[in-house]
C-alpha cells in the first residue's frame, strides 16, 4: 500500500501536515511581500500500489472520506478534425471541462474537502478569480460543508452565481485576486476554517496531479511527449508535473513528458521568471481570461522549480489568439473551452512547428465556455 510523508519544497525539511501549519516554517519565515510562496509542502507517496488502482490510492486522505460527487475520470478527446487539420495524428484534448463544476478545480476542491471531512473542520475559505471558488462551493455542497468565498468584483457572472447556487457565503472584493487571497488569509486568522488557497495548501497541488494520472492510464500505461498547461499562478502546472513525478518515483514510467506553461502575455509572471532565473518585481495582470489573470503567482515558486528540474519550456500568447483559439476549438472539434482553457490551444497552435508531428501531445482544456459568456461573444461578435 502507498503511505505519504510531507516535506518543504524548498529545503526539503519534514513535517506533519496540520490543519494549522499549511508552509514551512523556515523558509516561509524568509517571505517577502509581492513575491511567490516560499516553503509549500509537498506530498511524497511511497509503497506499493495494487495491481488495479485508481488516482485516489494515491492521494492522501483515505478514500470513506471523499464526498459523493464524481470528480475526475474526465475523457481523452482524439479529435479528428484537428488531428488531420495540424497534423499531429497522436494529438489529444484532455477535457476537464466535464467536471461537475465545469472545471479542472474541482479535483483539488474533491481532495481539500475530504481531508476536511476527515479532520471534522466544518469551514472552508478561499480567494478566486472565480473557478476556484464555484468548484469549492459546489463540492462543499455535496460534502455539507460550509464556504466562505472571496472573489473580485470583476468575476464572471456565470462563476457568481454559480457559487451562490452552490450556497457559499460570498464576499466580492474591490480589486483583484491578489487583494481577494489578501482578505480571505485575514478572514481564516481572525474568524477560523480551512484554507484552500491555491499553492497555500498544498492539498490544491496534490489533488489536481490526478489529471496526469488519468492521461497515463487512458494512453494505455503511456507518458505522453509533450503536456500543453494553461498556467496563471502555477498551481495546475505544477499539478500537472506531481502526477507525473509520482509514476516515475512508483516505478511505473520511466520519464517526465515535456510540459508547456501557456501563459496570456499580460499576465506572464512565470514565463519571465523561466526566462530571467528568478521572480522579478510584480506586473499588473491584463488579460481577459480571468482564470490564469494573476499579479503574483503564488505558486509560481514551486512551479519554477519543476520547470526547470525537468528542462519544461514556456510561452506567452496574446488575448486575439486565445480568441481565435477558442472559436477553432469549438468549430473544429466540439469542445467550447473557457479563454484560459482555450490559451492551451492557442499555445500549442503557436510551438506546433517545433514538435515532431509524430509526437504523443496532450492539450489540457482545465474549463468550460459557459462559465464566461461575454468572453466568448468576443470571438462571435465580428463574425
Amino acid at each position: 500500500m502507498i503511505s505519504f510523508s510531507c516535506a518543504c519544497s524548498l529545503c526539503g525539511r519534514e513535517y506533519e501536515f496540520t490543519p494549522e501549519r499549511m508552509l514551512c516554517d523556515e523558509c516561509s519565515s524568509r517571505q517577502t511581500p509581492d513575491q511567490p510562496l516560499m516553503g509549500v509542502l509537498e506530498f511524497r507517496p511511497s509503497g506499493e500500489l495494487p495491481r488495479e488502482w485508481d488516482s485516489l490510492y494515491l492521494l492522501p486522505v483515505e478514500r470513506a472520506y471523499f464526498p459523493a460527487v464524481p470528480v475526475g475520470n474526465t475523457p481523452l478527446w482524439e479529435p479528428e478534425l484537428l488531428r488531420r487539420d495540424t497534423g499531429f495524428p497522436q494529438l489529444y484534448l484532455k477535457d476537464d471541462s466535464r467536471n461537475p463544476t465545469g472545471s479542472l478545480k474541482d479535483r483539488a476542491s474533491y481532495l481539500v474537502a475530504a481531508y476536511a471531512k476527515r479532520e471534522g473542520i466544518d469551514r472552508i475559505v478561499v480567494a478566486s478569480t472565480g473557478n476556484a471558488g464555484s468548484s469549492m462551493a459546489g463540492i462543499g455542497a455535496a460534502a455539507g460543508i460550509k464556504i466562505k468565498l472571496f472573489l473580485p468584483a470583476a468575476a464572471p457572472a456565470a462563476k457568481l452565481v454559480q457559487s451562490l447556487q452552490y450556497g457559499a457565503d460570498l464576499e466580492r472584493v474591490d480589486g483583484t485576486y491578489d487583494a481577494a487571497y489578501d482578505r480571505s488569509m485575514a478572514f481564516i486568522s481572525t474568524e477560523g476554517g480551512l484554507s484552500r488557497n491555491t499553492a497555500h495548501n498544498p492539498l490544491t497541488i496534490e489533488g489536481k496531479k490526478t489529471v496526469s494520472l488519468e492521461i497515463y492510464r487512458q494512453l494505455g500505461g503511456r507518458v505522453p511527449d509533450y503536456v500543453f498547461v494553461p498556467t496563471g499562478d502555477g498551481v495546475i502546472l505544477s499539478g500537472v508535473y506531481r502526477g507525473f513525478e509520482d509514476l516515475v518515483s512508483l516505478g511505473l514510467a520511466d520519464r517526465v513528458p515535456h510540459c508547456i506553461a501557456v501563459q496570456a502575455e499580460g499576465s506572464a509572471a512565470i514565463y519571465r521568471a523561466l526566462n530571467a532565473g528568478i521572480f522579478g518585481d510584480p506586473v499588473g495582470s491584463a488579460t481577459f481570461a480571468d482564470s490564469i489573470s494573476v499579479d503574483v503567482p503564488r505558486g509560481g515558486l514551486f512551479a519554477l522549480k519543476r520547470l526547470q528540474r525537468h528542462n519544461g519550456s514556456a510561452v506567452t500568447v496574446t488575448d486575439e489568439q486565445i480568441l481565435t483559439a477558442q472559436r477553432r476549438l469549438s468549430s473544429r472539434s466540439g469542445l467550447f473551452a473557457e479563454p484560459a482553457a482555450a490559451a492551451a490551444w492557442a499555445g500549442f497552435e503557436k510551438m506546433k512547428d517545433r514538435i515532431d508531428p509524430e509526437a504523443t501531445v496532450v492539450v489540457l482544456i482545465t474549463g468550460n465556455g459557459l462559465k464566461d459568456i461575454d468572453a466568448a461573444k468576443k470571438g462571435v461578435d465580428s463574425l
